[in-house]
């Protein structure tokens, strides 16, 4: 590493940033530049943002420090709050039996039902099946569980439904409106279905969905004053032989203020928050012959390594850390955050470790993190979803107000007390992974964001057909939730 590196890695670990001509400075001192940086460093007013030119000469000369005037930004050195609003770690407590499942179930059902239920007046199904008395033709409205689907012979479609009450068929005809809407019916999800009784009370034809989607949201009002940033990412996979370090000292780099045009690098200087949505490390044994493209096959080794590529992020960023499918937790979902004996290995006090998924509140703002294993189900289940546009995806679940709405997918969903994957409330930011390619959507007032990868293609995304989007990181205006792409990947 050369002079000029070392100089501007010290201040950048301090949580400084350094203008160049300022380094220059410092190179032309005749003495020792490990003394003149010390000095320096303690001569710096807490106004100070950037160090200057005139920084260095007032040292050189013994002169009292300079207020840098230049920017009217206070200097923080150490990462400002990070409120955890929802998170299972340190509360669960299930065992995984039957009645817990059946809890777990009717919790599912009770609070998504009630948010339908204010939207329409609903019957038990218990009542339509017992109510064959009940006119024909006049419509009546169930909240149930989605139990089965299927075509029938004549190419209509078949739904079972189901609350707690008991079960009835709803049969959506091929020629009605609703027919193509009932395409995007999934497996256990909870709806609402408008129809009219068959004359036997046994069948319930269709003409309506109602999902408990989001309702739309206003703007959010912009907050004056200096923009706060935050920088999402997800699936980083240290300990691979595909991970992009290379890409990710140019990160690093950036988010020191270190590189590009001046823009960017004042961005840089902007951003508060860093949130990583899962897959810190590439694990061990996470899928069928994963050692041969391992380039550490010790766990604890990579979130060593982990814990030092991050001990790059400046002090004054607040970096948020969730676990993924690849990480050493639980697989079954929600995922608590990571065991002690792993995040004892990240000496920054910046680092905050959350369970997946959890909502947090960075600056005022609500950002759902979800690692986001549920993708895949949701692109095996709809025709027209694609791994191409995750953000496409992610408003399949605000639709239905579900992290992971199949059960028994790909997806392992452990039974606790409350279904910690029901979208409630609905957050600002919804923050996804996992796929390793990079979408930014809006739906309903939330801003969707799947935030890419910083590994290269995998055999087994080879065989996939899955070109994944590596090095890129998504920044958020916490102010007015602008959301913008920067590229690392070369």
């Amino acid at each position: 590493m050369g002079t000029i590196d070392k100089i501007i890695q010290k201040f950048a670990a301090t949580g400084y940033q350094i203008h160049p001509d300022a380094v220059k400075l410092i190179e032309q001192h005749n003495g020792s530049t490990k003394s003149m940086v010390q000095d320096i460093l303690a001569s710096l007013d807490e106004s100070v943002l950037v160090i200057a030119p005139e920084h260095i000469r007032n040292v050189q000369q013994g002169l009292q420090p300079a207020i840098n005037t230049t920017r009217q930004t206070t200097h923080i050195t150490t990462a400002p709050e990070a409120i955890i609003l929802s998170d299972v770690t340190d509360d669960s407590t299930c065992i995984g039996n039957y009645n817990e499942f059946v809890r777990y179930f009717r919790d599912r059902y009770a609070r998504l039902g009630e948010i339908i239920r204010k939207r329409v007046s609903a019957r038990p199904i218990e009542t339509v099946n017992k109510g064959r008395q009940i006119n024909g033709r006049e419509d009546i409205t169930i909240i149930g569980m989605v139990s089965g689907t299927r075509a029938t012979p004549n190419g209509h479609r078949l739904v079972e439904m189901e609350d707690p009450t008991g079960t009835i068929s709803v049969l959506f005809l091929k020629d009605k409106d609703a027919f193509e809407k009932s395409q995007r019916i999934i497996l256990d999800e909870v709806i609402g279905i408008t129809g009219s009784l068959t004359n036997d009370g046994g069948l319930l034809i269709a003409n309506n969905i109602i999902w408990p989607e989001a309702p739309a949201k206003k703007n959010k009002p912009h907050k004056t004053g200096e923009p706060t940033y935050a920088v999402l990412i997800s699936d980083v996979h240290i300990g691979s032989n595909m991970f992009l370090e290379e890409t990710w000292s140019r990160f690093i780099s950036w988010i020191n203020s270190d590189v590009g045009n001046e823009q960017q690098q004042m961005l840089a200087e902007r951003v508060k928050y860093l949130v990583i949505a899962g897959d810190l490390v590439d694990g061990i044994g996470i899928y069928p012959n994963q050692e041969r493209e391992l380039a550490i096959l010790d766990i604890y080794e990579q979130y060593r390594l982990a814990a030092e590529h991050l001990s790059g992020v400046p002090s004054r960023i607040k970096v948020i850390i969730a676990p993924g499918n690849h990480d050493a937790v639980r697989q079954a979902e929600p995922q608590p955050a990571l065991p002690k004996q792993i995040t004892s290995m990240f000496k920054s006090p910046n680092i905050t470790f959350v369970g997946n998924p959890s909502l947090i509140e960075l600056n005022g703002t609500r950002i759902l993190v979800y690692h986001g294993r549920a993708l895949d189900d949701l692109v095996a289940a709809l025709p027209d979803i694609t791994y191409c546009k995750p953000d496409k995806a992610m408003i399949e679940m605000v639709k239905r107000r579900h992290l992971s709405p199949i059960y028994g997918g790909r997806v392992s969903i452990a039974p606790e007390r409350s279904d910690h994957l029901i979208i409630d409330p609905v957050p600002d930011i919804i923050h996804c992974g996992h796929v390793h390619t990079v979408g930014v959507s809006k739906y309903r007032g939330v801003t969707l964001i799947n935030s890419g990868t910083w590994q290269s293609q995998t055999e087994f995304q080879k065989r996939m057909n899955l070109e994944p989007v590596p090095g890129c990181a998504s920044i958020v205006n916490l102010n007015t939730l602008e959301t913008s792409i920067l590229k690392f990947y070369t």
